[in-house]
């Protein structure tokens, strides 16, 4: 019987290894799998390469990450921001590598992998330092640029619900980078808010097949400051 529900977080991230590139789904702080990254903080994998659109807000979720000093490079295409001062600091005292990737390239890199695409050609920072050192070509006198797929040994994403097969949907602006990367990663995890059972999860819905998923993870929502409960971003 196919079950991919794990007990908790700690056995879903069990296989997580020093080294590893993790893809962490997220858009600002909508869709941050908070849990997961508290989690792979406890686990205590290290020389890790991150990938996300941004560089981590004040000193939680992947800023918390960063501050570990556990992770050796980072890929996204925002870091600083208001409340970036952990990869700041890191990032100019040279104790974290950077590479700057436009954002539609970093979704369509990690596409690329998922759907076994080799490598492709594409316009956005043509002519531009962000091209520098790639091969180039003219097409229909149009200059564009060589980029190759983002591979990930762990996906770590949010979604609003699944079932034991891991299937998964989401809420709104949280599905964001999560689809993509559970199809670029060799083990994807999944926190979920609710749990269904077979057949509940209208197939039309599932925006994540169970087949790109290795785990999910129940997690309570958030208590807001009224007693009462939230939907997560």
């Amino acid at each position: 019987m196919i079950d991919k529900i794990a007990p908790s977080i700690a056995q879903a991230l069990a296989s997580v290894q020093d080294g590893s590139t993790v893809l962490i789904g997220g858009f600002g702080t909508a869709g941050i799998p908070g849990e997961l990254i508290d989690g792979l903080i406890a686990h205590g994998a290290r020389d890790l390469t991150v990938v996300n659109n941004n560089a981590g807000n004040a000193d939680q979720g992947l800023a918390a990450l960063l501050k570990t000093g556990r992770v050796r490079k980072i890929i996204c295409s925002f870091p600083r921001q208001v409340d970036s001062y952990v990869f700041d600091e890191l990032y100019r005292s040279g104790k974290l590598e950077l590479e700057l990737v436009p954002q539609g390239n970093l979704a369509e890199r990690i596409r690329a992998a998922g759907a076994g695409i080799g490598a492709f050609f594409c316009p956005t920072a043509a002519g531009t330092e962000l091209a520098k050192g790639k091969e180039t070509r003219q097409i229909n006198g149009k200059t564009y640029v060589l980029e190759f797929p983002i591979y990930g040994d762990v996906a770590l994403i949010k979604a609003e619900a699944g079932d034991r097969w891991g299937n998964l949907t989401y809420r709104m602006s949280a599905r964001n980078f999560g689809p993509v990367m559970a199809t670029a990663a060799r083990h994807t995890v999944a926190t979920v808010h609710e749990i269904r059972q077979l057949g509940e999860l209208d197939p039309e819905a599932i925006v994540t097949p169970g087949i790109y998923v290795s785990k999910i993870v129940k997690i309570a929502r958030v208590a807001t400051q009224a007693g009462g409960f939230k939907k997560a971003a």
